[in-house]
């Protein structure tokens, strides 16, 4: 196996980790956390809305330290803050340390996408980084499907669910500690500061951070959604779960896509297949078969949204990657710090229907952007 293939497999698994378990299950496991620790939908959607601050700031400062002190140093500490977050998620006794906790593990995720940009960059040849960039940000899918069997396993157990996370976190610190190679010593200096802000950078930031706000709907309440709607317990929403990795894997062909379609118009498929999915599993019309094919569409979607954004952004900036995928990725987590606490105060004070049909309008919104003149590498 070549260094390009080990860095690939290695940082599929470093997202899955990050995104899958120490970001993403929280939303999976919310049902019974919220029957445990008794949060309303208003102080659950401020909990999630914490992770997605903390992932903010996370990956400002990830992108950082990669263009300084290298990438495996950065890809360690992702690991480790996700495996440290995670053991605070599996002991906390009350809402107050929950959301401290779940903030940290949520940064993890910002720490963990920079460097992997970086590192590819350095070992994968140009007309590949497009694929292997595609490739290792599918592994959020990877870590989402693994998240659903063990939900249907260990019932409502979630804090043993979030031992297992936290061990798995650590054996990916010692993995990215022997692949991810350090940036500074493979690469020239790069630029450093904050990139000039054209036109491209600006739409990608506004696609951003209105696809992010919509995802919330699923991310954060999917469990919460099919509960309601359909009644479903623990193990109804563990399928769900299953339904939105598995066809999330789908994600790792955004760089093939976008090389023969472009930004544009693989962006506008997959925001329709987004609002889609998000209709179809948190509407009062849905049954159970809908909820599933709603999970799939949402995953697939998300997924090949994020990779849509991804190579906008180190398009955008090809000189920096690093920086080019915390732009497109930023903004996507201050649509979803923004969004989370917005869609549980509309469940609160509206009603479920409302506000999915609103937030689902708003993947929509995100298309109305473009990617103008990015010069795309071939996948």
């Amino acid at each position: 196996m070549n260094p390009s293939l080990y860095l690939g497999a290695t940082g599929f698994g470093l997202i899955a980790v990050c995104y899958g378990f120490a970001r993403f299950a929280f939303g999976l496991f919310l049902p019974q956390i919220d029957a445990d620790l008794s949060l309303s939908s208003t102080i659950s959607g401020l909990i999630s809305g914490g992770a997605f601050l903390g992932y903010c700031v996370a990956i400002v400062l990830s992108a950082y330290l990669t263009e300084r002190i290298g990438a495996r140093a950065v890809a360690v500490a992702a690991a480790l803050v996700a495996a440290v977050g995670m053991v605070g998620i599996a002991v906390v006794p009350s809402p107050l340390l929950l959301a401290t906790a779940v903030m940290l593990a949520g940064s993890s995720t910002g720490l963990a996408s920079p460097p992997m940009a970086a590192a590819v960059a350095v070992i994968v040849r140009p007309d590949r980084q497009s694929l292997t960039n595609t490739i290792i940000n599918a592994g959020t899918s990877a870590g989402v499907v693994l998240s659903g069997p063990i939900a249907l396993m260990l019932g409502g157990q979630w804090r043993l669910a979030f031992t297992g996370f936290a061990v798995a976190a650590f054996i990916m610190a010692i993995a990215a500690a022997f692949i991810v190679p350090s940036e500074t010593k493979a690469a020239p200096k790069t630029a450093t500061g904050l990139p000039p802000i054209n036109g491209v950078i600006v739409r990608l930031i506004a696609a951003a951070f209105l696809m992010g706000a919509s995802s919330t709907a699923l991310w954060s309440f999917g469990g919460q959604l099919v509960t309601h709607q359909l009644g479903w317990s623990s193990t109804g929403a563990g399928l769900l779960w299953i339904a939105i990795g598995a066809a999330g894997i789908a994600g790792a062909g955004a760089g093939t896509l976008v090389a023969r379609f472009g930004i544009d118009r693989t962006h506008w498929l997959f925001l329709a297949a987004l609002a889609a999915g998000i209709m179809l599993v948190g509407t009062s019309i849905t049954t159970p078969l809908l909820a599933l094919c709603g999970g799939m569409l949402f995953g697939a979607a998300y997924i090949m949204l994020t990779g849509v954004y991804l190579i906008w952004g180190v398009s955008a900036l090809p000189d920096r990657p690093a920086t080019g995928l915390m732009i497109g990725f930023l903004t996507i987590a201050i649509g979803q710090t923004a969004g989370a606490p917005i869609f549980g105060l509309l469940m609160d004070q509206l009603n479920i229907n409302y506000a999915v049909t609103i937030f689902a309008c708003l993947a929509f919104t995100a298309g109305l952007t473009r990617a103008g003149n990015a010069k795309l590498q071939t996948a």
